[in-house]
């Protein structure tokens, strides 16, 4: 109704589901409801198949983590376009204390729930393992248990538990053992790129840059065999975006020590696959993806023109024609970056342009591209849901011998998701627009008088030691009902402590409130080291006053008229300030 996905845990009228059977059945008789009696989309429903624990001791347990990747596999394959989800850290509840031999349950869960088909997953982020850096012995003992590959897999883990207490294998608290600087520089910049660790970089990347005939050598060699290890770890499920973006972090960090080296080494004659130009298009100012897509690119020969952020369709589209771009890269993390995307795709087709769409992002999906952007376009559009894939994609976009068969089966694909949309858009209960306004919320006006604001001559803040004002205002405007208060230049110092720091955790993926996670027994030490880099980057934009913080308050008379809000500048409501204008939900609501 609202236009939001759907979290659908697998319980029925007898509880939980736990064994397989159960967990199809009842996600399949979901998913029969939502999508052919309720009209929900399928691409929106997101099955949480229950993560259980394993290994304690209790025989009946021992199948829970099979049976819920084997439950991804079937569900994946069985109802179309829905997702997966699950808390992973259930699955390792029974070793809770020994963060080592959990962080080895979760990568190893993951690596083979990721392969089923496990879309997305509770997890934190700032402990994961990466499933071929585990201990061979704990792997295999942790595989057994999670597979039920034979009665004894739970004893024969506990055997060896205690040998790796108190140590981990993810990003966390093990000693830094430097026995890798031993190894030769090929390896070293591939540890380095696979474990993201940036301090030792630029050593080893003039120590291959001295080996090596020239600076280039060493990206298209050495770097691009480390990322194309990361790419492969990162496809496989062995490692995941956290990891990913260190490794980019390294990779960019390599790269711009060699920068001024190919400069005056002036190479221009390394081969190239393709050139590819990537933005993060109008509105929005996430990068994070769209930097990861065009470090793979680059390590797989791809010449990409990264425009950067908040770019327009039409600086896209001109730098697109100027620099004559086999691939145009979009990317978008919020929901008016779609809009924005359809909108570029109507301005390529206008202008009989045919370069191919490469469409990735948070909010984007293969069935917003089938619906939205493929239809307006007859270039080819590509959704590619993550940077394992942007390669592989690129390469067939540009094979003068796959490219019409992969366009001609995409075309196809988008037609039966289009139709399939449709069915199920003509299944939902939608209210008429006349219906809809003819059943507000009632509210009785004769008798309700709205009180009028004491704080329309405004009272200014103070500072904290009781003395002047905290900050200048630079005007109070305009007289009369409604009145702004405009502040210029507030001090930041004063703005911090107002700072909500739960979200902040939640974008880095450590869910928990503040200040409670600074403690948390699992994600406490990544949520201190967190914290504190980012203490630091606010002393630092206040020292250096990289930013200037402004605000507007204002508060006026206002009325609805149809589905628009109207301010006015007097209490009479007689002379009309702005109009705001919304839509009406025309979702199925009771009387009143």
């Amino acid at each position: 109704r609202f236009g939001a996905a759907a979290v659908v845990m697998a319980f029925d009228e007898q509880g939980q589901a736990d064994t397989l059977a159960r967990k199809v059945g009842i996600c399949t008789r979901a998913y029969r409801i939502l999508t052919e009696r309720a009209g929900f989309p399928a691409e929106d429903i997101i099955f949480d198949p229950n993560v259980f624990a394993v290994a304690t001791g209790i025989d009946e347990h021992n199948a829970y983590g099979l049976a819920f990747i084997e439950a991804c596999r079937q569900i994946s394959h069985t109802l179309p376009h829905a997702l997966l989800s699950g808390g992973i850290s259930n699955v390792s509840f029974s070793f809770r204390g020994n963060n080592l031999v959990r962080e080895a349950i979760h990568a190893v869960f993951l690596y083979h729930a990721i392969k089923a088909g496990l879309s997305m997953g509770i997890v934190n982020a700032g402990q994961l393992a990466i499933y071929d850096e585990l201990p061979p012995e704990l792997r295999e003992r942790v595989e057994a248990v999670i597979l039920d590959q034979h009665p004894e897999a739970t004893e024969r883990l506990l055997e060896i538990a205690e040998k790796y207490r108190g140590d981990t294998v993810g990003t966390g608290a093990r000693k830094e053992d430097l026995e890798w600087r031993d190894w030769p520089v090929a390896k070293r910049l591939e540890h380095a790129l696979v474990k993201g660790i940036t301090e030792y970089i630029e050593i080893d990347t003039e120590e291959a840059r001295q080996q090596a005939s020239s600076s280039i050598e060493v990206i298209e060699g050495q770097l691009m065999d480390g990322m194309n290890l990361v790419g492969q770890l990162f496809g496989d499920g062995k490692m995941f975006l956290p990891q990913v973006v260190k490794s980019a972090r390294v990779m960019k960090k390599s790269v711009a020590y060699l920068e001024p080296f190919i400069k005056e080494e002036r190479v221009d004659n390394a081969t190239t696959q393709g050139k590819i130009l990537m933005a993060t298009v109008k509105g929005d100012v996430h990068d994070i993806g769209k930097n990861i897509v065009g470090v793979v690119l680059q390590c797989n020969s791809y010449e990409v023109i990264d425009l950067g952020v908040m770019v327009p369709a039409e600086t896209i589209i001109q730098q697109a024609h100027e620099q004559q771009v086999d691939i145009i890269g979009l990317s978008g993390l919020i929901t008016p970056s779609l809009d924005e995307m359809v909108h570029l795709a109507k301005e390529l087709e206008r202008l009989e342009m045919s370069v191919p769409l490469m469409i990735g992002g948070a909010t984007t999906s293969r069935i917003h591209t089938a619906v939205k952007i493929d239809p307006v376009y007859h270039g080819p559009v590509v959704h590619v849901p993550d940077a394992s894939r942007a390669v592989g994609v690129a390469s067939t976009l540009l094979s003068t011998d796959q490219r019409g068969d992969f366009i001609a089966g995409l075309k196809r694909s988008y037609l039966a998701a289009r139709e399939q949309h449709a069915r199920q858009q003509r299944n939902r209960d939608l209210a008429t627009l006349e219906q809809a306004r003819a059943n507000p919320t009632p509210i009785d006006w004769k008798r309700y008088h709205p009180p009028r604001p004491i704080a329309l001559d405004w009272a200014l803040p103070r500072a904290a030691d009781g003395g002047d004002q905290c900050y200048p205002p630079t005007r109070i405007l305009p007289k009369g009902a409604g009145r702004l208060l405009i502040l210029n230049d507030i001090p930041l110092p004063q703005i911090i402590p107002y700072i909500d720091w739960t979200f902040f955790f939640h974008a880095w993926e450590l869910k928990g409130r503040y200040p409670k996670i600074l403690d948390d027994p699992e994600k406490g030490t990544e949520a201190r080291k967190l914290f504190a880099d980012a203490t630091a980057m606010l002393q630092r934009i206040n020292t250096e006053k990289w930013l200037r913080a402004d605000a507007v308050i204002g508060l006026f008379p206002a009325n609805s008229q149809g589905e628009d809000l109207l301010l006015y500048r007097d209490n009479e409501r007689r002379q009309p300030l702005a109009s705001f204008h919304f839509l009406r939900k025309q979702g199925r609501q009771p009387a009143g």
